[in-house]
């Protein structure tokens, strides 16, 4: 059934009038008058032949469209009149019913002789397109067979589709976000790996720093911190000796304030008074009398010829000084070792000044006392053990900083040894601080003999590991030193020694006596300089070259002999 709105087809006819904005045809209905004039007349009666679409055989009737050769009709109401010439009209090109028609059928009704048309002021009506005859497609047929379609006769409506549009946005964000998730996790895979990368650094450094510092159980070597394998020998230290005179009663207080830069150790050393110094004519004194008689300059020459260091400087304490000093850093924190009573009181039962215990905190006065103290029958090391206490604690209080550190000497107004400023003092004692307080610092006491001479084995740990161990080299035309251990068993051996090698011009430096005998007398030198010199010792001595041998030397010795059984004082 073909449903189409054509001219002549049903009650109501509708001619085209134009196309929308989406390519729609656009048809309206014709008027009523005009509906009956055609009814009457006929589309074509003007040519003689017409359109029935009821006609049963009608072989004039024209096909209802062709869109292939007709234009669009538009009723401008300006259309001109079409003439008759009396010519038979073209025959169409293409006749969909077979007829052999000669008439060309205008789809919308018009006739082609009519003359101009009257526009009728009516509403307009959208009627939609219809489909074409069933099984007939749209368009005309060429010639061959073959349909010509124009582009003309399609309406395209593009419509956007916000469907795809939404598919098209959620595709996007899927990819944005899987993009960004795989490029968090790169950042997140290199921020694993650099910090991966700093750990491993920061533990390889740690682990270095604790070798280097000692603190690796293990692995750190006696007298170099850290277990350096820089040799102690050739370890950069800064010395000063520290002299502590008590005014308020007598006796002097000596240690060693020593600053290994290699290491980073800080140290302070006590100096027996017992221990024996040579003079500069040869013979041997103690310390406490070298202190009181020779004084600065004399007493730290000959504990550079003893102890084979190389002080820098004399810094002379007396207690009225290292009582503001206490009170300028602000008071110490030690543990104390005894009940101290106070010096100025006579009165039985007082009460302590420094009480014993831990952490106790003393003032000027209490610290001045406390280094002071010496409980009767105490041996003097007892009392500069306390001194060494007092010089710690200063020390943790008194300012890193070098200028605040000279400003706290300078304070004091003391005056300073000419070989020590207060600017390198203070500068000296700064750096101390720092070591105090990162817990860098100890105290070493000095092991003395009973003679005051120094034992190989027990002084070792103090002078080669803390102060060095290395003998100063002697100026130009001094005395060879030589150091006389005594393993004979026999105690007077060692004076008998003595007597013979400052006759020969040599120093004597005491050894002490062996814990032991010995069969064989040795005559040791370290340095090959030194070779020549053994030899003139051992016939000196009256020992043979057999004795003389490269090995350890004494601590400030260029010369070391040990007397055996064979040596005979005699024969000397």
């Amino acid at each position: 059934m073909n449903d189409r709105y054509d001219a002549g087809y049903g009650s109501d006819q509708y001619e085209l009038v134009g196309y929308d904005e989406y390519g729609q045809p656009v048809y309206r209905q014709i008027p009523a008058q005009q509906q009956q004039q055609q009814q009457t007349y006929g589309p074509y009666a003007g040519q003689g032949y017409g359109y029935d679409p009821y006609a049963g055989g009608g072989q004039q009737a024209a096909p209802p469209y062709d869109t292939g050769q007709q234009a669009a009709v538009y009723d401008t109401g300006q259309q001109p009149s079409v003439h008759d010439t009396g010519r038979q009209p073209p025959t169409p090109a293409y006749d969909p019913y077979g007829t052999g028609g000669h008439a060309v059928h205008d789809p919308y009704g018009q006739a082609a002789g009519s003359g101009r048309q009257p526009r009728v002021a009516e509403q307009t009506a959208h009627i939609p397109q219809q489909p074409g005859p069933v099984g007939e497609p749209v368009g005309s047929r060429q010639p061959g067979g073959e349909r010509d379609y124009d582009t003309g006769q399609f309406a395209f409506a593009e419509e956007p589709d916000g469907d795809s549009e939404d598919v098209i946005d959620w595709l996007n964000f899927t990819e944005n976000r899987t993009e960004r998730r795989e490029e968090a996790k790169r950042r997140a895979r290199s921020r694993m790996i650099a910090l991966v990368v700093v750990l491993a650094l920061v533990a390889v450094g740690g682990v270095g720093y604790l070798w280097y510092a000692g603190k690796i159980p293990g692995l750190s070597s006696s007298g170099a911190k850290g277990g350096t394998t820089t040799s102690a020998a050739a370890q950069k230290r800064d010395v000063i000796v520290v002299h502590l005179h008590n005014t308020g009663g007598s006796g002097t207080s000596t240690v060693l304030l020593v600053d290994n830069t290699t290491t980073k150790q800080g140290s302070t050393v006590l100096l027996p008074n017992s221990l024996a110094l040579t003079d500069d004519d040869g013979t041997t004194t103690t310390l406490a009398k070298s202190v009181d008689g020779d004084g600065s300059s004399g007493t730290r020459d000959q504990l550079d010829t003893v102890l084979g260091t190389n002080i820098e400087g004399t810094w002379r304490l007396d207690t009225p000084y290292l009582q503001n000093l206490v009170d300028l850093v602000g008071n110490i924190d030690i543990d104390t070792n005894a009940d101290v009573p106070d010096p100025g009181t006579k009165k039985k039962g007082a009460e302590p000044l420094v009480n014993k215990g831990k952490d106790q905190t003393l003032g000027g006065k209490a610290a001045v006392a406390y280094a002071t103290y010496r409980a009767s029958g105490e041996a003097q090391n007892a009392q500069l053990e306390r001194f060494g206490q007092v010089i710690q604690g200063v020390l943790r209080k008194m300012s890193s900083d070098a200028s605040a550190a000279t400003t706290t000497v300078q304070t004091l107004a003391q005056i300073l040894d000419p070989s020590l400023t207060d600017k390198d003092l203070g500068a000296f004692l700064a750096k101390l601080a720092d070591l105090a307080k990162g817990g860098d610092y100890k105290t070493a006491l000095l092991p003395v003999q009973s003679d005051g001479t120094l034992s190989a084995q027990t002084s070792s740990s103090v002078v080669k590991d803390i102060l060095g161990g290395t003998a100063k080299s002697p100026s130009a035309g001094s005395a060879v030193r030589v150091s006389v251990q005594n393993a004979t068993g026999v105690k007077d051996n060692t004076e008998k020694a003595r007597v013979v090698l400052v006759n020969g011009g040599y120093t004597f430096l005491e050894g002490g006596t062996a814990s032991g005998t010995q069969t064989t007398s040795k005559v040791l030198y370290s340095d090959a300089a030194d070779k020549e010199n053994a030899t003139e010792v051992a016939k000196t001595l009256g020992l043979g070259a057999k004795d003389v041998a490269k090995g350890t030397v004494g601590s400030g010795a260029d010369v070391s002999v040990v007397l055996g059984l064979d040596y005979k004082p005699s024969s000397s």
